[in-house]
Protein backbone atom coordinates (compact mmCIF):
# COMPACT_ATOMS: atom_id res chain seq x y z
CA UNK A 1 0.00 0.00 0.00
CA UNK A 2 1.27 3.64 -0.65
CA UNK A 3 1.76 6.05 2.46
CA UNK A 4 2.05 9.77 1.43
CA UNK A 5 4.71 11.53 3.37
CA UNK A 6 5.13 14.59 2.33
CA UNK A 7 4.03 17.29 -0.62
CA UNK A 8 6.57 20.00 -2.38
CA UNK A 9 5.59 23.23 -1.49
CA UNK A 10 6.44 24.85 -5.08
CA UNK A 11 5.87 21.69 -7.37
CA UNK A 12 3.56 18.66 -7.17
CA UNK A 13 6.60 16.34 -6.63
CA UNK A 14 5.96 13.99 -3.37
CA UNK A 15 7.57 11.66 -1.02
CA UNK A 16 5.88 8.37 -0.29
CA UNK A 17 6.10 4.98 1.16
CA UNK A 18 5.69 2.13 -0.84
CA UNK A 19 4.58 -1.24 0.81
CA UNK A 20 3.78 -4.68 -1.02
CA UNK A 21 4.03 -8.18 0.32
CA UNK A 22 7.94 -8.46 -0.22
CA UNK A 23 9.01 -5.38 1.01
CA UNK A 24 9.02 -1.26 1.71
CA UNK A 25 10.29 1.45 -0.79
CA UNK A 26 10.23 5.32 -0.55
CA UNK A 27 9.56 7.05 -3.57
CA UNK A 28 9.63 8.67 -6.24
CA UNK A 29 11.49 5.56 -7.20
CA UNK A 30 12.59 3.68 -10.55
CA UNK A 31 12.27 0.26 -11.26
CA UNK A 32 14.74 -1.75 -13.79
CA UNK A 33 13.43 -3.80 -16.33
CA UNK A 34 14.05 -7.46 -16.19
CA UNK A 35 11.98 -8.14 -19.32
CA UNK A 36 12.10 -11.61 -19.37
CA UNK A 37 13.54 -12.69 -15.37
CA UNK A 38 16.57 -10.77 -15.33
CA UNK A 39 18.20 -6.86 -15.63
CA UNK A 40 20.30 -7.90 -18.96
CA UNK A 41 23.78 -7.49 -17.86
CA UNK A 42 23.41 -7.63 -14.12
CA UNK A 43 23.18 -10.41 -11.66
CA UNK A 44 20.38 -10.21 -8.24
CA UNK A 45 23.80 -9.89 -6.15
CA UNK A 46 24.32 -7.09 -7.97
CA UNK A 47 21.42 -5.39 -8.16
CA UNK A 48 21.35 -6.00 -4.32
CA UNK A 49 24.86 -3.75 -4.08
CA UNK A 50 23.48 -0.86 -5.96
CA UNK A 51 20.19 -0.65 -3.62
CA UNK A 52 17.41 -1.23 -5.92
CA UNK A 53 14.19 -2.09 -4.47
CA UNK A 54 12.30 -3.41 -7.02
CA UNK A 55 11.70 -4.92 -10.82
CA UNK A 56 8.98 -4.71 -13.89
CA UNK A 57 9.04 -8.22 -15.44
CA UNK A 58 6.72 -8.72 -18.49
CA UNK A 59 4.21 -10.83 -17.63
CA UNK A 60 3.41 -11.84 -21.34
CA UNK A 61 7.06 -12.69 -21.95
CA UNK A 62 7.39 -15.51 -18.74
CA UNK A 63 4.11 -16.80 -19.96
CA UNK A 64 5.49 -17.75 -22.98
CA UNK A 65 8.71 -18.84 -21.88
CA UNK A 66 9.80 -20.62 -19.89
CA UNK A 67 5.88 -20.87 -19.05
CA UNK A 68 3.90 -20.25 -15.99
CA UNK A 69 4.15 -23.46 -14.81
CA UNK A 70 7.79 -24.04 -14.50
CA UNK A 71 8.10 -20.45 -12.65
CA UNK A 72 5.26 -22.01 -10.13
CA UNK A 73 6.67 -25.02 -9.83
CA UNK A 74 10.38 -23.45 -8.49
CA UNK A 75 8.52 -21.54 -6.13
CA UNK A 76 7.00 -18.30 -8.17
CA UNK A 77 8.98 -15.35 -9.38
CA UNK A 78 11.18 -13.73 -6.18
CA UNK A 79 12.73 -17.46 -5.96
CA UNK A 80 13.14 -18.63 -9.38
CA UNK A 81 14.90 -15.27 -10.33
CA UNK A 82 17.08 -14.73 -6.88
CA UNK A 83 15.02 -11.48 -6.45
CA UNK A 84 13.81 -11.30 -3.21
CA UNK A 85 12.35 -7.42 -2.93
CA UNK A 86 9.12 -6.03 -5.07
CA UNK A 87 8.25 -7.22 -8.32
CA UNK A 88 5.82 -5.78 -10.74
CA UNK A 89 4.37 -7.63 -14.08
CA UNK A 90 2.49 -5.48 -16.64
CA UNK A 91 -0.49 -6.52 -18.40
CA UNK A 92 0.55 -7.35 -21.75
CA UNK A 93 -1.03 -4.35 -23.20
CA UNK A 94 2.50 -2.83 -24.94
CA UNK A 95 2.17 -6.22 -26.66
CA UNK A 96 -0.71 -5.36 -28.16
CA UNK A 97 0.81 -1.86 -28.81
CA UNK A 98 4.00 -3.32 -30.11
CA UNK A 99 2.83 -6.37 -31.49
CA UNK A 100 0.28 -5.34 -34.17
CA UNK A 101 1.10 -7.92 -37.14
CA UNK A 102 0.79 -10.77 -34.40
CA UNK A 103 -2.49 -9.78 -32.70
CA UNK A 104 -6.17 -9.78 -32.97
CA UNK A 105 -7.50 -7.59 -30.32
CA UNK A 106 -11.29 -8.24 -29.33
CA UNK A 107 -13.82 -6.98 -26.52
CA UNK A 108 -13.42 -10.54 -24.73
CA UNK A 109 -9.32 -10.29 -25.16
CA UNK A 110 -6.29 -10.57 -27.45
CA UNK A 111 -5.66 -13.36 -29.65
CA UNK A 112 -1.42 -13.55 -29.89
CA UNK A 113 0.67 -15.15 -32.49
CA UNK A 114 3.84 -16.19 -30.97
CA UNK A 115 6.87 -14.15 -31.68
CA UNK A 116 8.49 -17.19 -30.73
CA UNK A 117 6.88 -20.31 -32.84
CA UNK A 118 3.97 -18.77 -34.28
CA UNK A 119 1.27 -20.59 -32.33
CA UNK A 120 -1.95 -19.18 -31.96
CA UNK A 121 -3.14 -17.89 -27.94
CA UNK A 122 -5.40 -16.16 -26.47
CA UNK A 123 -5.40 -13.98 -23.18
CA UNK A 124 -8.33 -12.39 -21.47
CA UNK A 125 -7.92 -10.18 -18.88
CA UNK A 126 -9.14 -12.63 -16.26
CA UNK A 127 -6.67 -15.18 -17.52
CA UNK A 128 -3.79 -12.08 -17.64
CA UNK A 129 -4.78 -11.95 -13.68
CA UNK A 130 -4.61 -15.69 -12.84
CA UNK A 131 -1.18 -15.72 -14.88
CA UNK A 132 0.21 -12.89 -12.55
CA UNK A 133 -1.06 -14.53 -9.52
CA UNK A 134 0.57 -17.83 -10.25
CA UNK A 135 3.84 -16.14 -11.36
CA UNK A 136 3.79 -14.75 -7.68
CA UNK A 137 3.90 -10.97 -8.17
CA UNK A 138 3.58 -8.12 -6.01
CA UNK A 139 1.04 -5.68 -8.14
CA UNK A 140 -1.46 -7.65 -10.66
CA UNK A 141 -1.76 -5.05 -13.59
CA UNK A 142 -4.64 -6.04 -15.70
CA UNK A 143 -4.61 -6.18 -20.25
CA UNK A 144 -5.40 -2.85 -20.91
CA UNK A 145 -5.84 -1.41 -24.95
CA UNK A 146 -3.02 1.03 -25.75
CA UNK A 147 -2.97 3.32 -29.06
CA UNK A 148 -0.75 5.56 -31.22
CA UNK A 149 0.07 8.48 -31.46
CA UNK A 150 -1.68 10.40 -33.93
CA UNK A 151 -4.89 8.60 -32.83
CA UNK A 152 -8.47 9.76 -33.48
CA UNK A 153 -10.68 10.44 -30.80
CA UNK A 154 -12.70 7.67 -31.62
CA UNK A 155 -9.92 4.87 -32.06
CA UNK A 156 -9.30 6.78 -28.03
CA UNK A 157 -12.81 6.13 -26.91
CA UNK A 158 -12.93 2.33 -28.48
CA UNK A 159 -9.29 1.80 -26.24
CA UNK A 160 -10.38 3.69 -23.11
CA UNK A 161 -13.43 1.58 -22.75
CA UNK A 162 -12.08 -1.55 -23.57
CA UNK A 163 -9.34 -0.67 -21.11
CA UNK A 164 -11.98 -0.10 -18.40
CA UNK A 165 -13.86 -2.63 -19.55
CA UNK A 166 -11.03 -5.53 -19.23
CA UNK A 167 -9.59 -3.76 -15.87
CA UNK A 168 -13.45 -4.72 -14.14
CA UNK A 169 -13.48 -8.00 -15.36
CA UNK A 170 -9.89 -8.16 -14.48
CA UNK A 171 -11.25 -7.32 -10.61
CA UNK A 172 -13.57 -9.28 -10.45
CA UNK A 173 -11.61 -12.26 -11.44
CA UNK A 174 -8.62 -10.68 -8.55
CA UNK A 175 -10.95 -10.14 -5.90
CA UNK A 176 -11.40 -14.34 -5.65
CA UNK A 177 -7.83 -14.13 -3.79
CA UNK A 178 -8.17 -13.62 -0.39
CA UNK A 179 -4.19 -14.31 0.01
CA UNK A 180 -3.80 -10.45 0.76
CA UNK A 181 -0.01 -11.00 -1.27
CA UNK A 182 -1.14 -9.40 -4.48
CA UNK A 183 -1.94 -5.23 -4.52
CA UNK A 184 -4.27 -4.56 -7.83
CA UNK A 185 -3.14 -1.22 -9.90
CA UNK A 186 -5.23 -0.04 -12.96
CA UNK A 187 -4.32 1.29 -15.99
CA UNK A 188 -5.53 5.20 -17.59
CA UNK A 189 -5.48 5.25 -21.05
CA UNK A 190 -7.36 7.83 -23.09
CA UNK A 191 -4.27 9.40 -25.71
CA UNK A 192 -3.81 13.18 -25.28
CA UNK A 193 -7.42 13.77 -25.03
CA UNK A 194 -8.29 15.09 -21.69
CA UNK A 195 -11.79 14.09 -21.31
CA UNK A 196 -11.12 10.32 -21.52
CA UNK A 197 -8.62 10.68 -19.48
CA UNK A 198 -10.50 11.52 -16.77
CA UNK A 199 -13.44 9.16 -17.82
CA UNK A 200 -10.77 6.14 -17.53
CA UNK A 201 -9.75 7.35 -14.47
CA UNK A 202 -13.16 8.17 -12.60
CA UNK A 203 -14.30 4.31 -13.71
CA UNK A 204 -11.94 2.38 -12.41
CA UNK A 205 -11.08 4.15 -9.44
CA UNK A 206 -14.72 2.61 -8.36
CA UNK A 207 -13.45 -0.96 -8.73
CA UNK A 208 -11.26 -0.10 -5.58
CA UNK A 209 -7.93 -0.20 -7.05
CA UNK A 210 -4.35 -0.03 -5.28
CA UNK A 211 -2.62 2.44 -7.46
CA UNK A 212 -2.89 4.02 -10.87
CA UNK A 213 -0.47 3.13 -13.54
CA UNK A 214 -0.30 5.86 -16.72
CA UNK A 215 -0.10 4.37 -19.79
CA UNK A 216 -0.51 5.16 -23.69
CA UNK A 217 2.05 8.75 -23.49
CA UNK A 218 5.52 8.58 -24.20
CA UNK A 219 4.53 6.75 -28.18
CA UNK A 220 5.53 9.86 -30.19
CA UNK A 221 3.38 12.72 -28.56
CA UNK A 222 4.59 16.57 -28.13
CA UNK A 223 5.99 16.42 -24.49
CA UNK A 224 3.63 19.32 -23.85
CA UNK A 225 0.91 17.40 -24.63
CA UNK A 226 2.00 14.53 -22.19
CA UNK A 227 2.97 16.72 -19.47
CA UNK A 228 -0.66 18.05 -19.55
CA UNK A 229 -2.02 14.78 -18.98
CA UNK A 230 -0.08 14.00 -16.17
CA UNK A 231 -1.05 17.23 -14.57
CA UNK A 232 -4.56 16.32 -15.18
CA UNK A 233 -4.45 12.88 -13.66
CA UNK A 234 -2.68 14.27 -10.69
CA UNK A 235 -4.97 16.77 -10.12
CA UNK A 236 -8.45 14.72 -10.33
CA UNK A 237 -6.55 11.55 -8.69
CA UNK A 238 -6.90 11.67 -4.92
CA UNK A 239 -3.13 12.35 -3.22
CA UNK A 240 -3.28 8.94 -1.53
CA UNK A 241 -3.16 6.62 -4.70
CA UNK A 242 0.65 5.47 -6.02
CA UNK A 243 1.04 6.87 -9.61
CA UNK A 244 3.34 4.87 -11.81
CA UNK A 245 4.33 6.38 -15.20
CA UNK A 246 5.16 2.94 -16.96
CA UNK A 247 8.12 2.77 -19.50
CA UNK A 248 9.25 5.96 -18.92
CA UNK A 249 12.77 7.19 -17.83
CA UNK A 250 15.06 9.72 -19.11
CA UNK A 251 16.36 11.75 -16.67
CA UNK A 252 15.30 14.94 -17.74
CA UNK A 253 11.69 13.70 -18.28
CA UNK A 254 11.32 11.63 -14.69
CA UNK A 255 12.05 14.97 -13.15
CA UNK A 256 9.39 16.89 -15.22
CA UNK A 257 7.18 14.02 -14.30
CA UNK A 258 7.82 13.88 -10.46
CA UNK A 259 6.90 17.79 -10.82
CA UNK A 260 3.64 16.41 -11.67
CA UNK A 261 3.42 14.29 -9.42
CA UNK A 262 4.65 11.00 -10.48
CA UNK A 263 5.96 8.55 -7.74
CA UNK A 264 7.26 5.05 -9.82
CA UNK A 265 8.55 4.76 -12.90
CA UNK A 266 10.38 1.64 -15.00
CA UNK A 267 12.06 1.83 -18.64
CA UNK A 268 14.62 -0.19 -20.27
CA UNK A 269 16.96 3.26 -21.11
CA UNK A 270 19.80 2.60 -18.57
CA UNK A 271 20.45 -1.05 -19.60
CA UNK A 272 19.62 -0.41 -23.45
CA UNK A 273 22.18 2.43 -23.74
CA UNK A 274 25.05 0.80 -21.40
CA UNK A 275 24.96 -2.29 -23.94
CA UNK A 276 25.65 0.20 -26.70
CA UNK A 277 28.07 2.10 -25.10
CA UNK A 278 26.02 5.20 -23.91
CA UNK A 279 26.83 6.09 -19.82
CA UNK A 280 24.93 8.59 -18.28
CA UNK A 281 26.81 11.41 -16.33
CA UNK A 282 26.14 14.36 -14.11
CA UNK A 283 26.95 16.02 -17.00
CA UNK A 284 24.98 14.31 -19.64
CA UNK A 285 24.87 10.83 -22.01
CA UNK A 286 28.32 10.54 -23.12
CA UNK A 287 28.71 7.49 -25.81
CA UNK A 288 31.97 6.22 -24.74
CA UNK A 289 32.90 4.05 -27.49
CA UNK A 290 33.45 7.05 -29.40
CA UNK A 291 37.49 8.21 -30.50
CA UNK A 292 38.00 11.05 -28.38
CA UNK A 293 37.66 8.35 -25.20
CA UNK A 294 40.59 6.20 -26.79
CA UNK A 295 42.73 7.58 -24.03
CA UNK A 296 40.70 8.99 -21.69
CA UNK A 297 41.92 7.63 -18.29
CA UNK A 298 38.98 9.16 -15.98
CA UNK A 299 36.19 7.62 -14.82
CA UNK A 300 33.13 7.50 -16.87
CA UNK A 301 31.47 10.04 -13.66
CA UNK A 302 33.92 11.96 -11.83
CA UNK A 303 30.86 12.58 -8.85
CA UNK A 304 29.88 8.54 -9.21
CA UNK A 305 30.85 6.60 -6.88
CA UNK A 306 30.03 3.26 -8.11
CA UNK A 307 32.18 -0.08 -8.61
CA UNK A 308 32.56 1.03 -12.24
CA UNK A 309 33.81 4.33 -12.02
CA UNK A 310 35.99 3.64 -9.11
CA UNK A 311 37.74 1.16 -11.01
CA UNK A 312 37.55 1.48 -14.72
CA UNK A 313 38.70 4.36 -17.01
CA UNK A 314 36.65 5.44 -20.07
CA UNK A 315 39.76 3.93 -22.48
CA UNK A 316 39.10 0.83 -20.89
CA UNK A 317 35.68 0.21 -21.53
CA UNK A 318 35.74 1.46 -24.93
CA UNK A 319 38.36 -0.98 -25.14
CA UNK A 320 35.33 -3.53 -24.04
CA UNK A 321 33.17 -2.19 -25.91
CA UNK A 322 35.74 -2.57 -29.72
CA UNK A 323 36.71 -6.56 -28.80
CA UNK A 324 32.99 -6.90 -28.09
CA UNK A 325 33.71 -7.86 -24.97
CA UNK A 326 30.84 -9.34 -22.64
CA UNK A 327 32.26 -7.36 -19.50
CA UNK A 328 31.65 -3.56 -21.15
CA UNK A 329 28.00 -4.36 -21.33
CA UNK A 330 27.73 -5.84 -17.31
CA UNK A 331 30.05 -2.61 -16.22
CA UNK A 332 27.99 -0.02 -18.50
CA UNK A 333 25.04 -1.49 -16.96
CA UNK A 334 26.42 -1.90 -13.53
CA UNK A 335 27.03 2.06 -13.77
CA UNK A 336 23.83 2.88 -15.22
CA UNK A 337 21.67 1.55 -13.35
CA UNK A 338 23.99 3.04 -10.16
CA UNK A 339 23.41 6.18 -11.60
CA UNK A 340 19.98 6.34 -11.79
CA UNK A 341 19.46 4.94 -8.12
CA UNK A 342 21.79 7.73 -6.97
CA UNK A 343 19.62 10.04 -9.16
CA UNK A 344 16.45 9.30 -7.44
CA UNK A 345 17.80 9.47 -3.77
CA UNK A 346 19.22 12.64 -4.67
CA UNK A 347 15.42 13.80 -5.99
CA UNK A 348 14.04 12.40 -2.66
CA UNK A 349 16.71 14.05 -0.43
CA UNK A 350 15.59 17.59 -2.33
CA UNK A 351 12.16 17.15 -1.92
CA UNK A 352 12.75 16.66 2.09
CA UNK A 353 15.10 19.55 2.12
CA UNK A 354 12.21 21.39 0.59
CA UNK A 355 14.85 22.48 -2.58
CA UNK A 356 13.46 19.53 -5.40
CA UNK A 357 12.78 23.30 -7.52
CA UNK A 358 16.46 24.22 -7.32
CA UNK A 359 17.99 20.69 -7.59
CA UNK A 360 15.80 20.40 -11.03
CA UNK A 361 16.97 23.54 -12.22
CA UNK A 362 20.67 23.11 -11.25
CA UNK A 363 20.64 19.08 -12.61
CA UNK A 364 19.25 20.70 -16.15
CA UNK A 365 21.59 23.08 -16.19
CA UNK A 366 24.54 20.86 -15.14
CA UNK A 367 23.16 18.27 -17.70
CA UNK A 368 24.14 18.40 -21.53
CA UNK A 369 24.07 16.28 -24.85
CA UNK A 370 27.57 15.08 -25.50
Amino acid sequence: MFTLIKEDKETKARLGLFETYHGKLQTPSFFPVATQGAVKGLSPKELEEIGIDGLLVNAYHVHMRPGVSVIKACGGLHKFMGFPKTIITDSGGYQIFSLENFRKVTDSGVTFRSHIDGKEFFLSPESMVEIQQELGTDVVVPLDECVKYPSSYADAAVAAKRTIDWAAKAKSYYDKDTSGKFLFFAIIQGSVYPDLRKFCLEEVLKLNIDGACIGGLSVGEPKELRYNMLSLINSALDKNYIRYFMGYGLPEDILEAVSEGIDLFDCVVPTRLGRTGTVFTRGGKIVVRNAPYAKDNTPLDETCPCYVCRNFSRAYLRHLLNVNEVLSVQLLSYHNIFWYKQFMDKIREAITAERFSQFKKDFLSNYKEK
